[in-house]
């Protein structure tokens, strides 16, 4: 795009995004009951664009707008923005498991997985009987927040991109604010930190949010296995029935049972000469290929 003139050679770019660039899913509008969806979403189009021409700064700097994630039930509704010039496209899916309402237990979780499965996931807990597992609460947060930033950029520099750096300091206002509804696991071997995860109770859900990893011990303790099975756990004791594990890693979430959902983003660049050009790029934007597991005995 910068060969061809249509991105600045120097300058990053920037965009307006609607949505949570933190989250994976529907997190962007809230339509009220009984409203015509499809015009609002028409209407949301011609918003974005007022807003940018009449401020001077977004005028100046925003070169493209998004609009992200909508679920398939979803596009009839948000292909309205083809319309307005919007171009639809798919990025990796977010990763979901679907909870059988008779797991009351962990246990019960484990004996719905076939043998293969099974054996994976106790070694992986065996594997991390060493690490102690705390809550974490707003003062041991305070404490120990460089440690966690530290833990987090680990992980986000390895992932292939990124809309933007998380200020792990919103922990404490989200842990203060939420309180319970808001989850943060911290993991220790030897006293010291080497790994946290996070996530938040909405309604009937749990949102997986970020992760932080000590790889150099991530496979000798299943640090990130670990995570991922106390997530299931959380849920079970919740009585949740679903969680969203979100993007990345989908071949290791899957192997504890999520599955894919398929999320469409909108993008168009805000001169129109110019988002002709980001068509035929779209088409290099596909999610990675990944295998499925399937590790339960029956469909759940």
């Amino acid at each position: 795009g910068r060969k061809l003139g249509v991105f600045p050679k120097l300058k990053p770019i920037k965009l307006l995004v609607c949505g949570n660039i933190f989250v994976s899913g529907e997190h962007g509008i809230f339509i009220k009951e009984n409203q015509n969806k499809q015009q609002v979403v028409k209407r949301l189009a011609k918003a974005i664009t007022r807003l940018t021409n009449e401020n001077k700064d977004l005028l100046k700097d925003i070169s493209i707008y998004l609009i992200k994630d909508f679920i398939k039930e979803s596009l009839d509704i948000t292909n309205e923005l083809h319309d307005s010039n919007y171009y639809s496209f798919n990025v990796e899916p977010n990763m979901v498991l679907s909870l059988d309402e008779n797991w009351n237990t962990f246990q019960d979780y484990l004996d719905a997985m076939k043998t293969k499965f099974r054996v994976k996931a106790k070694r992986a807990l065996k594997l991390s009987d060493d690490l102690v597992v705390k809550d974490a609460t707003v003062d041991s947060l305070k404490s120990i927040l460089s440690e966690i930033t530290k833990l987090y950029k680990k992980v986000a520099s390895k992932a292939d991109f990124n809309l933007g750096d998380f200020d792990l300091q919103t922990y404490i206002s989200l842990k203060d604010k939420l309180a319970d509804n808001y989850i943060i696991k911290t993991y220790w071997y030897q006293d010291k930190l080497v790994g946290f995860m996070s996530g938040m109770l909405v309604n009937d859900s749990l949102d997986a949010h970020f992760v932080g990893i000590d790889y150099h011990l991530n496979k000798r303790l299943a640090i990130y296995q670990r995570m991922l099975y106390d997530y299931v756990q959380i849920a079970i004791d919740k009585k949740i029935s679903t969680i969203n594990f979100g993007r990345t890693a989908s071949e290791i979430k899957s192997s504890i049972g999520a599955v894919p959902q398929e999320l469409t983003c909108y993008i168009r660049h805000k001169k129109s000469i110019t988002n002709k050009f980001l068509k035929p790029f779209l088409s290099y934007i596909e999610p990675k290929p990944f295998k499925q597991k399937h590790p339960f005995k029956k469909s759940i």
